[in-house]
Parts: C-alpha cells; sequence; structure tokens
C-alpha cells in the first residue's frame, strides 16, 4: 500500500494512478473525523502557508480549502484577482514567479484556461493543486465526489466501488467536473453512463470508455447514482440548444423521471445549482439528494489532499 503521492502536484484525476485515489480517500476518511470534533484543529500543517489563488468566482471549492488549511492549523492566504497586480495587467507567469519569491508551501487555483495549472507548477518549487481549469478539469471536485459515493454505497471493506453504476447528465463537453470523474472512475472500474444534448458531447467522448446516451429516461435506468451538472453558460458558445425551457424539459431531473430510475438512487450535483433547470427543488432536496453530503466531504478530501501534498505530519 503506497502512502504518498507521485507527483509534487495535483494537476488532474488523469495522472493520478487507483492506489493514489484509494489514499486520498482512506486519508479523507481520517481527516473527516476532525471536522466531527468540538475543536476542529490539529497541528499537521503548523507553520505551513497555503495560498489560494482564484480567478474565477467559488464559493463552495476557495472557502472549502481555506477551511481544510485552517483545520491543519496552516496559514491561509487568499488572493483575489480583481484586487490584485493581475487587474493592472500582470501576467500568469509573473503572478507565479512573486509567489514563489515568498515561498509557499502549496498553491491552490482556480483559472478560466485550460492548462493555467499545469503552467505555474513548471515555475513553483511547491505543490500547486488545481481548483478547475476552464473546461478541463477539477480532480478535487471528482475525489469528494468518489469519497461521498464510497461512503454512501460501499457498506463494507470486501465491497469495492467497481460495478457501482454512475449517470452524468448535462453539459458534458464544457464540464471539467466530468472530465476528472470520468477519468477518476474509470480507474475505480465504475461504469459510468453520460447524457446530454448532441451538441453537449465532446467530439471524442466515446473514447473515455463511458456509454452514451440522448435521452435521459434510457441514461438513469439501473443506475446506483445520478450527477447532474451545471449547463456552463459561460463557457460555451449560444446556440447549442433552442432554450432553458427545452433543456429542463428534455434533460432535467424531476420526481417524474425518477420513477425510471433505482427506488434507491442517490442524486449529486456539484453545484451551483439551478433549481428548475437541470433539477427540480422536489429532488435536489429529497432523501435520496447527496448534495449537501458532497459540500461537507470537499473539506476532508481537500484536508486530505494539503496533507499528503505539503507533508503533515
Amino acid at each position: 500500500m503506497i502512502n504518498k503521492l507521485k507527483s509534487k502536484d495535483l494537476l488532474g484525476t488523469k495522472d493520478l494512478s487507483p492506489e493514489e485515489i484509494v489514499l486520498i480517500l482512506d486519508t479523507a476518511e481520517s481527516m473527516k473525523e476532525i471536522s466531527s470534533r468540538d475543536i476542529k484543529k490539529v497541528p499537521a500543517l503548523r507553520g505551513k502557508t497555503i495560498i489560494n489563488l482564484f480567478y474565477e468566482p467559488s464559493t463552495r471549492t476557495r472557502t472549502s480549502f481555506e477551511i481544510a488549511g485552517k483545520r491543519l492549523s496552516a496559514d491561509v492566504v487568499n488572493i483575489s484577482v480583481s484586487t490584485s497586480s493581475v487587474a493592472k495587467g500582470e501576467t500568469l507567469k509573473d503572478t507565479a514567479k512573486n509567489l514563489e519569491a515568498m515561498n509557499p508551501n502549496a498553491v491552490v487555483i482556480r483559472h478560466p484556461s485550460s492548462g493555467a495549472p499545469h503552467f505555474i507548477a513548471k515555475i513553483l518549487k511547491c505543490p500547486v493543486i488545481n481548483a478547475g481549469d476552464g473546461a478541463h478539469e477539477h480532480p478535487t471536485q471528482a475525489l469528494l465526489d468518489i469519497f461521498t459515493i464510497r461512503e454512501k454505497l460501499v457498506t463494507s471493506r470486501t465491497k469495492k466501488l467497481k460495478g457501482l453504476k454512475v449517470s452524468i447528465i448535462g453539459d458534458i463537453s464544457h464540464s471539467r467536473v466530468a472530465r476528472s470523474n470520468i477519468y477518476a472512475m474509470n480507474k475505480m472500474g465504475m461504469e459510468v453512463t453520460v447524457a446530454g444534448p448532441a451538441t453537449m458531447m465532446p467530439a471524442d467522448i466515446r473514447k473515455m470508455k463511458v456509454r452514451v446516451f440522448t435521452d435521459l429516461s434510457k441514461a438513469i435506468e439501473g443506475a446506483d447514482v445520478i450527477m447532474m451538472l451545471r449547463i456552463q453558460l459561460e463557457r460555451q458558445e449560444k446556440g447549442l440548444f433552442p432554450s432553458i425551457r427545452e433543456y429542463s424539459r428534455l434533460f432535467g431531473l424531476n420526481l417524474e423521471k425518477l420513477k425510471n430510475a433505482k427506488g434507491d438512487v442517490m442524486i449529486m450535483h456539484p453545484g451551483p445549482i439551478n433549481r428548475g433547470v437541470e433539477i427540480s427543488a422536489d429532488a435536489a432536496d429529497g432523501p435520496y439528494s447527496l448534495i449537501l453530503d458532497q459540500v461537507t466531504n470537499g473539506v476532508a478530501v481537500r484536508m486530505a489532499v494539503l496533507h499528503l501534498l505539503t507533508g503533515g505530519v
């Protein structure tokens, strides 16, 4: 059993081995216990500095990375690009070099351009964690999703993630969450189905070892987990579907459509939710929803990643 990650960085699940994924999940399991204590803090990263560098808006990811760092006793610095030198024209390369000069122990970056975390990882000596780059990857989201699935559906150590059926519905082409989940789930032996409008499917989707549907009812039939995705309006050109109403009618999840799914199916969404578009309120808030569990587990998984990459004690 391995006890560390092979790379200094976490840039995508495509780069992780199944053993590394299990290591992160197992570490997150012990980290989650910390969050249930009255005093939610351990000295694992005391004296270390984590920088959150976010070029895009974020609530769950940035906040959970901040909480994760602080629960491990790290000093956490949040850099808002709108009030930084980036607003004055500073390049990503110069930003990275200036951060390097301050000797941080890890940099967490979210950026609208695919490959930005990979670019600064070549400059920085410290670990770089990809918190979402364009429509490319969002590895910690996929890891927390799989952690949540394992927590809820893998009831014993003898039962594995292998064979569990997950259906991912929505704007697959522009979703970094979908891409990271597909890479990671395939490595864990899970069976992945994707569905959405044909205009929102990557051209190479069938090379990603998934089943592909353009019919929601067929896609969710027999699934253990249904993961709904937000329409990535900010990352796509207009005209990929007739209207929001039409998209919701065909690919929105509600209680009526759930009649085609297993009675105990679990429902997930990476957020933020567009209620009434990709998922109805009664489905999002129903008894099989794991959406808030995902948020809770995001802190534990990000604690695990920070701990493993920065050499916490």
